[in-house]
């Protein structure tokens, strides 16, 4: 590897501005032009059938894009028919405006054109390279001939849309703008510029591609900034960005853009795209979403969406996409996983006006995820409070303070043993089988209670170690009675520590759940008891400690 053969910094403007770096955030919704069925399309393995693409435009269409890139109909049959159908099939609404590339060359700008018969409305976007690589190594042309090749593309497009009834926007990129010198980017926009004289209601697009990246974000940023203050018919004029992901900063690069002074975004989702890939657009607009401005596209079916994009890609949607992976919102580390829960309490037992939930940039629930299966992931890296919201949120019990280290370490210990990640479902079958109404060694039969003087007399029936006996015992309450009971007749020998009680509800059925610690010369140990009485389940908890405390011993 040597790194002294790459530069260390690429066209920096001679005019440098830096007022994009004094903004907080973006308070401007920029224009979404989704490029998924042309450039992204173009950069699949096995690029989409006519059926998909109809399915990815119409999925497109309801997330809430108005400008969407369809094709470049002159490269191929199958990118021409696209367009056909279309408009022949009326799939477009009328809210929506279709978008389509050419080179800026007479006979390709010809058969686009064709491609258009009929479309109500649509953006011819025309092309070509003005880098200095380009143009040294592949035209081998001169700045001149470079000028000359976009503003002849120009007035081609200009004559073909004037004989036509539809209603044709322009736009044009200076393709590796990134790669050109911004003062020659500049020309070469504004001898275009002439050509069309846009104006305000009848706007062009100026497209900024970031054809390979090869600045950091901040020089991708001045070089924006630098257009923006410098191109004529500015009122006229739509900045577009177009980033791709070389360097893996085109988020940056599109944010930063943005603060700069663009005003349209061309991107795709899930960031497809040739090589490294495109901006991805969910990201952008999610980003927007949680510094509380809307964003006017619509990911509130984010599983199905990343579907659909999987089943007619062939790609794969990260686990850790930012917004839209399955993992991105999940939990395994026992501290982030004590912080989410208590942050989702102290929510909703507490007006907010902002979501502050540590570790969770966005409320999982506004991208379809739910809480249950998606925030607090269970393995053996967790700890007491992920399974505690884990039962408390997916199986209803509110499981004591005192009692959530002692079943987070065994919940880890089965993870650990069996090397996996365990559901939902598992995590309370070790809960079930290990603490809710144990009956190893000591099952209760019957039992019959009386109010006293003092407080309770209980009378017990109870099978221990296989032979049934009758106890009786007094005490200040119906637990405290049985436990006295218990220790009496069966020789347990212990001390009630801790009891808590609360009500389950199961579909129409309301059960009482009890919880109770006793100690031991082993130690603290807990027992839960669920019945639909009160007074059962209290009694179920006690005795399941108890067995709890024989089996371990």
């Amino acid at each position: 590897m040597n790194h002294n053969k790459y530069k260390r910094g690429y066209f920096m403007p001679k005019q440098i501005s830096y007022d994009w770096a004094s903004k907080e955030y973006i308070n401007k919704v920029p224009t979404w032009c989704s490029v998924d069925l042309r450039d992204g399309n173009q950069a699949l393995v096995t690029p989409m059938s006519l059926d998909d693409k109809i399915k990815f435009f119409a999925m497109l269409v309801e997330i809430g894009f108005k400008e969407i890139e369809v094709g470049f109909p002159a490269a191929s049959d199958t990118e021409f028919d696209f367009v056909r159908a279309l408009i022949e099939d009326d799939l477009i609404p009328d809210d929506v405006t279709i978008q389509v590339l050419t080179q800026a060359r007479e006979h390709i700008i010809e058969k686009t054109f064709k491609a258009l018969k009929g479309v109500k409305s649509a953006i011819v976007h025309v092309y070509n390279s003005t880098s200095f690589a380009q143009r040294q190594q592949v035209f081998k042309k001169s700045k001149d001939e470079i000028i000359k090749l976009a503003v002849d593309g120009a007035t081609i497009v200009k004559q073909l849309a004037a004989k036509c009834s539809s209603d044709i926007r322009y736009e044009y990129s200076p393709e590796s703008f990134t790669g050109t010198e911004p003062e020659f980017a500049l020309d070469v926009i504004n001898a275009v510029l002439d050509v069309w004289k846009p104006t305000k209601n009848k706007k062009a697009i100026i497209n900024l591609p970031v054809t390979v990246e090869m600045s950091m974000p901040h020089i991708y940023a001045c070089q924006v900034e630098y257009i923006v203050k410098n191109i004529n018919f500015r009122e006229g004029v739509e900045i577009s960005l177009h980033p791709h992901n070389d360097r893996g900063t085109a988020v940056a690069d599109s944010e930063l853009g943005l603060l700069a002074g663009a005003d349209r975004i061309e991107g795709t989702l899930f960031g497809n795209g040739e090589r490294t890939g495109n901006v991805d657009i969910i990201t952008l607009a999610m980003n927007m979403y949680s510094h509380g401005i809307d964003p006017k596209l619509n990911f509130e079916n984010m599983s199905e969406i990343c579907s659909l994009y999987e089943s007619v890609t062939g790609l794969n949607v990260s686990p850790r996409q930012p917004y839209a992976g399955e993992l991105v919102f999940a939990a395994f580390s026992g501290s982030h996983q004590d912080a989410i829960a208590k942050g989702m309490e102290f929510r909703s037992s507490s007006a907010q006006e902002f979501w502050t939930v540590p570790y969770l940039p966005i409320d999982p629930l506004d991208v379809g995820r739910e809480y249950s299966a998606n925030v607090i992931r269970i393995n053996s890296q967790s700890g007491k409070g992920g399974v505690s919201y884990v039962l408390g949120h997916s199986f209803g019990y509110e499981i004591p303070l005192n009692m959530r280290e002692e079943i987070g370490y065994k919940v880890k210990v089965a993870s650990d043993r069996s090397h996996k990640e365990l559901s939902n479902d598992e995590v309370y079958q070790i809960f079930s089988s290990n603490y809710i109404n144990r009956e190893d060694v000591l099952q209760l039969n019957d039992f019959h209670f009386v109010k006293s003087e003092s407080g309770y007399d209980v009378q017990l029936k109870v099978v221990y170690n296989g032979k049934m006996h009758s106890v009786d015992g007094s005490g200040n309450g119906i637990l405290d009675s049985v436990s006295n009971a218990l220790k009496g007749g069966v020789g347990c020998d212990y001390k009630l520590t801790d009891y808590k009680e609360h009500s389950k509800s199961s579909g129409s059925n309301s059960h009482a759940i009890s919880y109770v610690s006793i100690e031991s010369a082993g130690g603290t140990i807990w027992g839960v008891g669920e019945h639909e009485d009160i007074s059962t389940s209290s009694i179920y908890a006690l005795i399941s400690a108890i067995n709890r405390r024989i089996s371990e011993d």
